[in-house]
């Protein structure tokens, strides 16, 4: 897997019309994959009602593993399993670095 790590996306600014030929072309624009992301965000929030957020986000963790396993196994024809392991541990750690340094989420004081 010699892809790069995936930095967050940034605006779109094709017109609406654009995005959506090129999303018929099978891309998933910036827009769109930001406005997808915030579906799983408002997900664990609408279940963090009932759901600690400590067992959510392990729920989730779970789920995006047994989800990659899969697109791994039988989308992507993955031969090499330990070097697509290796390559999502390096984008989750990205993401999640960029995330923790995102003073937007940060409490309220």
């Amino acid at each position: 897997m010699g892809e790069p790590v995936l930095e967050k996306p940034e605006p779109d600014t094709r017109s609406r019309n654009a995005r959506r030929a090129a999303r018929k072309e099978g891309e998933l624009d910036s827009t769109a994959f930001l406005k997808l992301a915030d579906k799983f965000i408002d997900l664990a929030n609408r279940e963090n009602a009932q759901v600690k957020a400590t067992q959510l986000h392990m729920a989730f963790l779970y789920a995006a593993a047994r989800y990659n396993a899969y697109v791994a196994k039988s989308v992507g024809n993955v031969e090499d399993h330990e070097k697509f392991v290796q390559h999502m541990v390096k984008q989750y750690q990205e993401m999640l670095r960029q995330h923790l340094a995102d003073e937007s989420l940060d409490p309220p004081e």
